[in-house]
């Protein structure tokens, strides 16, 4: 029997064990899309224990505690109920959580920000929030700190075209802090047009950033590309959007223009006039990334607030979403082709929530992979998202990867997170990655060829994605 999250966690082979000790374990983090929150970055927050750094913004966390039957005031908090006793019921839930990946990444965590070596519970408790505070109070533990701590060379926000990016810009002064701290387009307010408060977004957020009236879809697009502009002044090398389903729907610019006037007076838009509304706006985005060599990511297959009185209650983002079942594959390659045949394909990276859905991505991005700029695997499959961010979703992503693509030209691992702990994410993905290429190895897959294999696991835990969004750290 294996010692619990020892040395070798995860790692099967002497060539797994090699290529993760050799190639991966020092090699640098590039965190090409999460939820951190500049403002944070730039002031280097501290925290003043462990439940704020843990579970002030983690709905992953906030599911596993309710799921053990915990009122909502030890999730999000509540009256009379404080940081330590949410810590306390968190503690008390890991030892259920048996198979969740929660499990890996709180003691990998533990282990390496803090030292704490045990297994976490309401046993394990009180000793784990007394050495975790003192850390965290010591003052070498704010965002900054731990950014650079992780290694992280590069990691990518996520920022709407309205915001002014006045954090980036002051990040940016600090000489003393290495990391690149660079934003990602995310217009999704401005796209899913169908969605409720896009007319207020348009004429409280987007005009007043933009500094005149966006009545008709020329003035909307000529206010995206200033917008446009302004990210890559700050070094933006990609996009993203979030969208329940990929739509499929050509229009002219006048049916586009007449959908986007209908939804600006307040009107509730058809399913139909969302589609072609949303396809405009997504060709004109893929030609506009295009120019800028911009990377074009679309995460799609959530279902999104599914309580209502929670939603009510708590808001977004909060652990009420769920994999959705659309099919759109068949949308996504007409999308693509329609892309192609008007202007060039962007650089783009597709995840889907529904981890059925592996083997057709993969296979799609087959149909779109040539070029003539030496761009390797133009179109990716991105990592396993959400919901498939576990050890069995970690590998099925690889193997069909592998299956129908080049696995060794995958941008790999991201973390799409929210907290400044979560970087051991990416050692997790990379026990996973080389513990897959030493079974190939030692099963008699793939030859001995040490060189070989430690360019790959190099390439996918960092140089790839370098490259392929052209961040030249």
């Amino acid at each position: 029997m294996k010692k619990f999250m020892d040395k070798d966690f995860l790692l099967s082979t002497p060539t797994g064990v090699e290529l993760f000790e050799k190639f991966a374990k020092e090699t640098p983090i590039i965190d090409y899309h999460c939820h951190l929150v500049p403002a944070e970055i730039a002031t280097n927050k501290q925290f003043g224990n462990i439940t704020e750094a843990w579970l002030y913004a983690d709905h992953y966390k906030w599911r596993a505690i309710r799921a053990c039957g915990y009122e909502e005031k030890y999730v999000t908090g509540g009256e009379g109920v404080s940081d330590y006793d949410r810590f306390v019921a968190y503690a008390n839930t890991m030892p259920r959580a048996i198979g969740n990946p929660l499990y890996h990444w709180t003691h990998l965590e533990l282990q390496r920000y803090f030292g704490f070596d045990k297994p976490l519970s309401g046993k394990t408790a009180d000793e784990a929030w007394e050495k975790c505070n003192a850390k965290l109070n010591a003052g070498n533990m704010g965002a900054k700190d731990l950014i650079m701590a992780s290694n992280v060379k590069v990691l990518c926000t996520t920022d709407d075209p309205a915001d002014t990016l006045e954090y980036h810009i002051e990040i940016a002064k600090d000489k003393n802090f290495t990391a690149k701290v660079l934003p990602a387009f995310r217009p999704d307010k401005a796209v899913n047009i169908e969605k409720a408060g896009f007319s207020e977004y348009i004429t409280e957020k987007l005009e007043v950033t933009y500094g005149s009236k966006i009545e008709n879809i020329d003035e909307l697009c000529a206010c995206m590309i200033k917008r446009l502009d302004f990210f890559a002044s700050l070094g933006c090398k990609t996009s993203d959007h979030g969208m329940d389903y990929v739509p499929y729907a050509p229009c002219t610019k006048e049916q586009a223009d007449a959908v986007y006037k209908k939804a600006r007076s307040g009107e509730q838009v058809t399913d139909a006039e969302a589609d072609m509304y949303k396809t405009y706006m997504l060709s004109f985005f893929a030609e506009e990334f295009s120019k800028r060599d911009w990377v074009m990511q679309i995460h799609y297959g959530v279902v999104r607030n599914n309580s209502d009185k929670n939603f009510k209650n708590i808001g977004v983002d909060a652990g009420f979403d769920t994999i959705a079942g659309h099919d759109c594959i068949r949308n996504i390659l007409k999308l693509m082709n329609y892309f192609e045949n008007k202007t060039e394909l962007p650089k783009m990276v597709y995840y889907s929530l529904n981890p059925i859905e592996n083997a057709q991505l993969d296979a799609m991005c087959g149909c779109f992979q040539g070029n003539d700029k030496g761009i390797k695997s133009k179109i990716q499959h991105g990592s396993a998202w959400w919901f498939n961010d576990h050890l069995e979703g970690m590998r099925d992503q690889l193997k069909t990867f592998a299956a129908t693509g080049v696995l060794a030209n995958f941008v790999g691992m991201l973390t799409d997170s929210r907290s400044f702990l979560s970087y051991p994410r990416h050692e997790y993905f990379r026990r996973i990655l080389c513990d897959y290429l030493g079974r190939l190895v030692d099963g008699g897959e793939y030859p001995y060829d040490i060189e070989a294999l430690g360019e790959i696991v190099k390439g996918i835990s960092f140089d790839n994605a370098n490259k392929f969004f052209g961040f030249n750290v």
